[in-house]
């Protein structure tokens, strides 16, 4: 089984670069699941509110800023990722202390442009 991405802070806005994310992971063949405080969708992946249980995470790529991040510690700490990319404006000392103590590797980048790149 492929593992996932999970897109925290999902947005049905087409604008936004949670959305473009979602769409451009989609489009290059990695399964996806948009998590966001919004009902919508992205293409024809639903968002889904809360924090929903799910396995087989890989990478947790952050488009929530840091001071909205502390209540969701536990959750993306909980899903046991490979990885975490804070996009800017997401870079989150403590919670990359935290990341790192657990042995997940964390990444500042910005996920479009490694998608882009080839370096996702």
């Amino acid at each position: 089984m492929q593992k996932k991405t999970i897109v925290i802070g999902a947005s049905p806005k087409s604008e936004r670069f949670s959305n473009k994310a979602v769409r451009l992971l989609n489009v290059n063949g990695h399964p996806v699941i948009a998590q966001g405080i919004r009902e919508g969708k992205i293409g024809e992946i639903e968002i889904i509110r809360g924090k929903p249980q799910v396995s087989d995470i890989h990478t947790v790529t952050m488009y929530i800023g840091t001071a909205r991040q502390p209540e969701y510690y536990d959750y993306i700490l909980g899903l046991n990722p490979q990885r975490i990319i804070f996009n800017p404006g997401t870079e989150n000392p403590e919670l990359k202390q935290m990341a790192k103590e657990k042995g997940i590797e964390t990444v500042e980048n910005c996920t479009l442009v490694m998608l882009n790149t080839g370096l996702f």
